[in-house]
């Protein structure tokens, strides 16, 4: 394959010498039996974790897949990338490896992007946590590579790019692909592109999202690895934003009961649905189209079936 972005071809062929398998991996990365969360996850997460990727830990003889070491076993694929994707570099001390993303081909309307995630139309029986769950969260390293948001590859204006950097996302039970349950991203909000938690908690209907007050670029500082985290309460209607274990200050874009709170039953709860899948890096994990491509890298991602608290933020944070 043919890589445009020095970045991402720079990073290809350090890992192809260097190699990616897990025999390389530190040891202090692959916890006691190298399965199962290491010392990186705090004792009040670990019952919680649906699915959580440090990257350290190829599915073994498919190093293009990267194993799931939460409770629900749901391995992802490396889209395009393959084990290329797994580089030198890390988030915090207990880790080996982090994760590349990116658009490879600015110029093209392709199926090139690195990006990771896995899907099933008929929903991913793995994620049942997720169907008709009250909350959840989204947490994890974060460290920008390059321009964001990318070209727009699916217009004719070369000027175009789009609205949105996808970062970690839950699909939502009927999502080809983009539609999500629980994600965190970088978003367009009224012309600002902004960090956001952007939460559905029926399938089919209105998402919230709530948004952050400080510049995304504030936050998510070239070159800089950061810990965030989103929380999605979906009966009480709340969501949060946390950096480096800190609360972040925003607001809701959209008034009224968008989620559909008001009136029984109780407690509210999301889709009794399997979601189709997990998002990372970009839309359309089947890897059918390309949208919303992030240039960075990831580490330690972590997701949990409930909203965990701000103490338990500061903690994983400071567990780094």
């Amino acid at each position: 394959m043919t890589i445009r972005c020095p970045r991402v071809a720079a990073l290809a062929t350090a890992a192809t010498l260097l190699g990616a398998s897990l025999a390389a991996v530190p040891a202090h990365a692959q916890g006691r039996d190298g399965g199962g969360p290491g010392p990186d996850v705090i004792p009040s997460l670990r019952r919680d974790l649906v699915a959580y990727y440090d990257f350290d830990h190829p599915v073994r003889g498919q190093p293009g897949k990267e194993r799931d070491r939460g409770f629900s076993g749901t391995d992802i694929d490396l889209v395009n990338g393959g084990a290329a994707m797994r580089v030198r570099d890390h988030a915090h001390r207990h880790s080996g490896r982090a994760a590349q993303f990116g658009q490879v081909d600015p110029d093209a309307d392709g199926n090139d992007d690195w990006k990771a995630g896995v899907y099933s139309a008929t929903g991913v029986p793995s994620l049942r946590a997720y169907n008709a769950a009250s909350g959840a969260t989204i947490m994890g390293w974060f460290k920008m590579t390059g321009p964001n948001p990318s070209p727009n590859t699916t217009t004719p204006d070369p000027t175009d790019r789009y609205n949105a950097v996808g970062l970690a996302g839950v699909l939502s039970g009927t999502s080809q692909g983009h539609d999500v349950r629980a994600l965190l991203e970088l978003i367009n909000v009224d012309g600002v592109l902004r960090l956001v938690a952007l939460g559905r908690r029926v399938d089919g209907a209105s998402s919230q999202t709530f948004a952050a007050d400080e510049d995304w670029q504030s936050i998510l500082p070239l070159g800089t690895w950061v810990h965030l985290a989103a929380t999605f309460d979906f009966d009480n209607g709340t969501m949060a934003l946390y950096k480096n274990g800190r609360p972040l200050s925003g607001f809701s874009t959209l008034p009224g009961d968008p989620w559909q709170l008001e009136g029984p039953p109780e407690p509210d709860l999301t889709s009794p649905s399997d979601p189709a899948g997990i998002k990372i890096g970009g839309s359309f994990p089947q890897n059918t189209l390309e949208r919303n491509p992030c240039n960075c890298r990831m580490d330690t991602l972590m997701f949990l079936d409930r909203p965990v608290t701000a103490a338990e933020v500061k903690r994983q944070y400071r567990r780094g």
